[in-house]
């Protein structure tokens, strides 16, 4: 059911006029690439402790923020500077981590292509339903 629900979310968000631009990524081809985060991140309500946090509800959050996860100081810092997950911002962090967030506890060096990163970016939509629904609106 939690997957029907995401998968209505993600298609009201493409709908919707603010997202018309074309500019999302596919989810099935996202939810391939993300194989490369799930060694370090969950999703999808697990409760199993990784190195990186869970990925549930990531958009529209502030940055260092997610309870019950030790983040990094420059974490922490980022986000009382105001850095909250959108698409934009996730866009920069998959590109490069470190260049968004210096000195983050992420060993992952970052994706290369931006299908890949847009595709990624579409599949965690799918998480994060709240997000998805404000910016339909």
């Amino acid at each position: 059911m939690n997957k029907l629900l995401s998968v209505l979310a993600i298609s009201a968000m493409i709908a919707s006029p603010s997202f018309a631009s074309g500019d999302v990524g596919d989810v099935e081809a996202g939810a391939k690439v993300f194989k490369k985060c799930i060694v370090c991140h969950t999703i999808d309500g697990s409760t199993k402790k990784k190195s990186g946090p869970l990925l549930d509800g990531v958009f529209g959050r502030t940055a260092g923020t997610l309870e019950g996860y030790k983040y990094s100081k420059g974490m922490i810092a980022a986000g009382e500077g105001g850095l909250v997950w959108t698409e934009e911002t996730m866009a920069q962090w998959l590109t490069k981590p470190r260049d968004l967030v210096k000195k983050n506890k992420m060993a992952f060096a970052g994706l290369k292509k931006e299908e890949d990163i847009k595709n990624v970016e579409a599949y965690l939509l799918t998480f994060s339903p709240d997000y998805v629904a404000e910016k339909s609106d």
